[in-house]
């Protein structure tokens, strides 16, 4: 990561694979959806609803995996003093956020066939909610900090203390009796139908090649702005 820490030699790196990332996601998640849609069979229980999960786990997926990024940049920006880190940070908060907000309507709308109801305050979905707004907050904090030239430690740190929230939602089916379905692929397997689980693998990683483009971009909106706004200052002296 200390090789990427050049902002120059980051964008010679970061444009050619936004592309790549951008097109290649959208390409396997066209793949996945309409494998998922028009090929998968429904589920024996469920029927024709079980479809919503080739968007609603990709999007619960990379609602978690977008606050893991952040607490990984935040835990750089803390400890090495990583210059692109804060940048890094605030790049995955937006998108982060909308695919947590993606995961809690598609888990609704597959909640009201399946379980009766829109929505049920257990373990996993309350704290799910709960990352969205660890998300908005972060997206306040860090946006303040900026406005008044802060460094961004203290948006580092609520990256930081925010990933306490992880590990309750990987576990809340465990831990709480739950309306929510159990673990469903794991290291040691999947109880998902081969014929359902590949479209499902492939639109989660079209969606995360998709995820890091935006991410790719967004940052090099930002260091962009960062020019600009340093240009500004200089010839305004």
């Amino acid at each position: 990561m200390h090789a990427l820490a050049n902002p120059a030699r980051f964008l010679r790196i970061a444009r050619p694979l936004t592309g790549w990332l951008g097109w290649g996601g959208l390409l396997l998640i066209a793949l996945g959806l309409g494998a998922g849609l028009f090929v998968s069979p429904p589920d024996y229980l469920q029927g024709e609803s079980v479809r919503i999960m080739y968007v609603h786990v990709p999007a619960a997926w990379l609602g978690m995996a977008g606050w893991a990024g952040i607490a990984a940049a935040s835990l750089m920006q803390l400890v090495w003093r990583h210059p692109l880190s804060a940048v890094a940070a605030r790049s995955i908060a937006l998108p982060g956020a909308v695919f947590t907000f993606v995961c809690l309507v598609t888990g609704s709308l597959w909640g009201r066939p399946t379980w009766g109801t829109y929505w049920e305050w257990d373990g996993r979905m309350t704290s799910m909610l709960v990352l969205l707004f660890l998300y908005i907050g972060y997206i306040a904090l860090a946006d303040a900090d900026r406005q008044r030239g802060g460094d961004g430690r203290i948006s580092a740190v609520f990256g930081l203390v925010g990933a306490i929230n992880l590990p309750i939602i990987h576990y809340s089916v465990l831990w709480w009796r739950t309306l929510h379905q159990g673990q469903s692929i794991g290291l040691g397997g999947s109880t998902i139908s081969g014929s359902m689980l590949w479209p499902l693998l492939v639109s989660a990683l079209g969606f995360s090649l998709l995820f890091g483009a935006i991410v790719l971009m967004r940052m090099r909106a930002e260091l962009a702005r960062n020019r600009i706004e340093a240009r500004l200052r200089r010839m305004a002296q």
